[in-house]
């Protein structure tokens, strides 16, 4: 999914079981929107931005996005020596995939899901035109995925998750798919912790980000929406204890260039 930079949650209103907005309804950016619809209209973002969507994260973050990705798998880890299974969600275009697949031996295994078929589209040609064949491209929703329990040995999510309808329920699905002593780890925009940068990152996300998505992709729209949704995303503190609900343990979570984005942790243990 699209990285944006904004770092305020006055927009996140969840109880305390994280039902957003009660029971039948959840936020689209600002607005109110029945639970049930929400997942179609992310989807319509992304079939509209898929085809430019790396240009516009380079372009958005000044090329921050490669490093932080970079930082996520330094992470990870997969073995070099022994076969490792991975699973990344909402990766639609595979470029975490790809680092993933870099990263470790010629054992290591990828598979891509995202709920976005067009997403998944430029996945695949990418891995084509760079004759990437140990990359798997799946149509599959993170709050119901078609893998079998225990099956992976590592879960990647990034800037993807603040997307999904029922967050607690891609969590428990993360838990479900992971091995004993695989570690689930999670890119997604945070809170900005450098004095003064605040009210600069929110003024540029709101009056700069939106016209550049016109400008690129001829869609205002979308990109006004996922300004408005990493408002909605819950703090760090919040995020940590859904993670630990879910079943994950030793939690924790990594600042990155002064909070902008965060990478938090969860082992299945």
């Amino acid at each position: 999914m699209a990285l944006l930079p904004a770092f305020r949650y006055a927009g996140f209103m969840q109880d305390a079981n994280h039902s957003p907005r009660g029971d039948d309804t959840t936020h689209f950016g600002f607005e109110d929107v029945p639970l049930g619809e929400k997942q179609g209209r992310v989807d319509e973002v992304f079939h509209s931005v898929a085809g430019r969507y790396d240009l516009m994260n380079d372009l958005m973050s000044a090329g921050l996005h490669r490093l932080w990705k970079q930082a996520l798998v330094s992470m990870l880890r997969p073995s070099r020596t022994r076969p490792f299974r991975h699973l990344d969600v909402a990766g639609g275009t595979g470029d975490v995939a790809f680092r993933v697949l870099e990263a470790g031996g010629a054992k290591t295994s990828v598979t891509v899901a995202d709920i976005n078929a067009a997403m998944l589209a430029v996945g695949r040609e990418r891995a084509e035109k760079r004759g990437i064949e140990r990359a798997e491209f799946v149509e599959a929703n993170a709050e119901e995925l078609p893998f079998a329990d225990a099956s992976y040995d590592g879960y990647t999510i990034a800037f993807g998750i603040r997307n999904v309808p029922r967050i607690e329920r891609a969590l428990a699905e993360a838990h479900r798919v992971l091995r004993p002593g695989s570690r689930f780890l999670c890119l997604e925009f945070s809170h900005v912790d450098v004095p003064g940068l605040d009210a600069i990152y929110e003024a540029y996300s709101f009056n700069v980000i939106p016209k550049l998505g016109e400008w690129v992709t001829k869609d205002r729209a979308s990109y006004q929406y996922l300004v408005e949704s990493i408002r909605q995303f819950p703090p760090p503190a919040t995020f940590e204890r859904m993670i630990e609900e879910a079943g994950f343990r030793r939690v924790s979570h990594r600042p990155l260039t002064g909070g902008v984005v965060a990478i938090h942790s969860g082992w299945k243990i």
